[in-house]
């Protein structure tokens, strides 16, 4: 971030660390997070610009460095400065299935909602101020912004639907709350069915690093929680109330909470999957390769040197059975003149990333080469999904990608729809309804081997939420 906004940036994650959230949580959790002994020490965390330091001297990373490093630390410090969740203004809702008792708080008013709804507003008003000051008056990315205006009319119909559902219906528990920073908050699709453990996607919206929310997830979450799937939805900091090392920071604290207590919410933690869309895929994929590479070091040191290092691993890489990235980018150098060429311009661009030094860093695809040969060990199968016609981020980004990652013996599926945009495989495809390749090829995995559940798949069609003509004016029109 440059100087001259830093006094502005933490004015504003002040603001935001102020807003108020719904609390809601599983018992499990705060047994195990005792507020009453807090760890001091968090040591553990360094900045972006400390790491790209050592990138730029030709230093080995310290193994106790890592962008997003997701410790109890956190839990601790965030557990103790918080009131108990389960509060006045809270309805309680308890039932049991398999032995497991949750107990999840749920509002009895809309006032909060109401009240929590005008902060986020008032604090997104101020963020696109300053947004606007890196942005300048450049037609690429006005041009851009019109084009999204009439896009986002045109699938209107839909997105009203989606949004009925997602701010009405029972499945969905919003606004979890995971870690101690602002927009720390999650939300979890829950199937009707939790008679048994259930298959977790961990998913993370897009929305090119500026624009994400976890409420763009709610399509990808009505599609799968009806195919007896749970659904977990991060949010995390956008620029500029963050850069690059906040989001995967955000990501990897949302990780550990799920890797740690799906089992209190009916999750199945031997079928976890973590996915991403976009920019999504890209935080995710930085998260995953970040925590792999932590892991396979830890396997190659010594316990005295683990010492020294102070490492702590709340989840590891290989707990996952599969990584889902949906038209995601890996390599950051190779894309910069191509988002400058979109609208992203390069100054704002690098103030995302935090520098220019910092590109590799947050590149999945040059990070991976450091996997040596047990990377099969520490990765889990990783699955690239992108539409031929995407313009956003070029299908060359996951098959380069995939090339990498099979040269350090990872295991790599590539999906490549023919003729797909940047949207359409997730956004325009659902909301026509009837078969959805991409949901399909998702379910094809975390299904894998479930006959009951491959049938079930089969039968249900989701209905369409969007009329054709809307939905090919909204292809014509997109900015993506």
């Amino acid at each position: 971030m440059p100087g001259g906004h830093v006094e502005e940036r933490e004015e504003l994650l002040g603001a935001a660390a102020g807003i108020e959230e719904v609390a809601i949580a599983a018992p499990l959790f705060i047994q195990r997070h005792d507020p009453n002994t807090i760890a001091s020490n968090d040591d553990s965390f360094i900045s972006s610009e400390q790491g790209c330091a050592n990138i730029r001297e030709g230093e080995k990373v310290p193994q106790n460095m890592s962008v997003g490093s997701a410790t109890s630390v956190l839990h601790n410090l965030f557990l103790k400065t918080q009131k108990v969740p389960f509060q006045a203004g809270f309805e309680h809702l308890s039932f049991k299935n398999n032995s497991i008792t949750r107990v999840i708080a749920r509002k009895s008013s809309l006032r909060n909602e109401f009240g929590r709804a005008a902060s986020d507003t008032y604090l997104i008003s101020r963020l696109s101020f300053v947004l606007l000051k890196f942005l300048g008056i450049g037609y690429r990315w006005i041009s851009k912004l019109v084009a999204l205006a009439f896009y986002a009319v045109f699938l209107m119909p839909g997105f009203l639907q989606v949004g009925y559902f997602y701010f009405t219906d029972k499945r969905v528990y919003r606004s979890i709350i995971y870690g101690p920073k602002p927009r720390n908050r999650l939300d979890i699709y829950l199937p009707e069915n939790l008679n048994s453990p259930k298959p977790v996607i961990v998913f993370v919206t897009g929305g090119a690093w500026i624009i994400g929310y976890k409420a763009w997830g709610a399509l990808l979450g009505l599609q799968l929680v009806e195919k007896d799937v749970i659904v977990v939805c991060l949010d995390y900091r956008n620029f500029p109330q963050g850069t690059l090392s906040d989001m995967v920071e955000d990501a990897m604290q949302g990780i550990s909470f799920i890797c740690n207590n799906i089992t209190d919410f009916g999750g199945d933690p031997t079928r976890l999957y973590l996915a991403g869309q976009s920019a999504g895929s890209h935080i995710a994929a930085c998260a995953l390769i970040e925590q792999a590479i932590r892991g396979i070091e830890i396997t190659e040191s010594s316990y005295n040197e683990l010492e020294s290092k102070q490492v702590d691993l709340t989840w590891k890489a290989s707990q996952f059975k599969g990584f889902f990235g949906i038209s995601g980018c890996y390599n950051l150098p190779s894309l910069v003149d191509h988002f400058n060429q979109r609208g992203l311009y390069h100054s704002l661009f690098v103030s995302i990333v935090g520098g220019e030094e910092c590109l590799p860093w947050f590149s999945p695809e040059l990070r991976v080469r450091n996997l040596s040969t047990i990377a099969e060990a520490c990765l889990p199968h990783m699955y690239l999904f992108h539409g031929t016609n995407d313009y956003s981020i070029p299908c060359g980004a996951s098959e380069s990608f995939a090339e990498v990652l099979a040269s350090i013996g990872a295991k790599v599926t590539t999906r490549f729809y023919d003729g797909k945009t940047h949207t359409d495989i997730f956004l325009q495809d659902p909301l026509r309804g009837g078969n959805n390749q991409l949901i399909a090829d998702i379910l094809d995995v975390v299904h894998a081997g479930d006959e009951i559940a491959q049938a079930n798949d089969a039968l249900s069609k989701p209905r369409r939420l969007v009329p054709e003509f809307l939905l090919q004016m909204a292809r014509n029109v997109s900015p993506f």
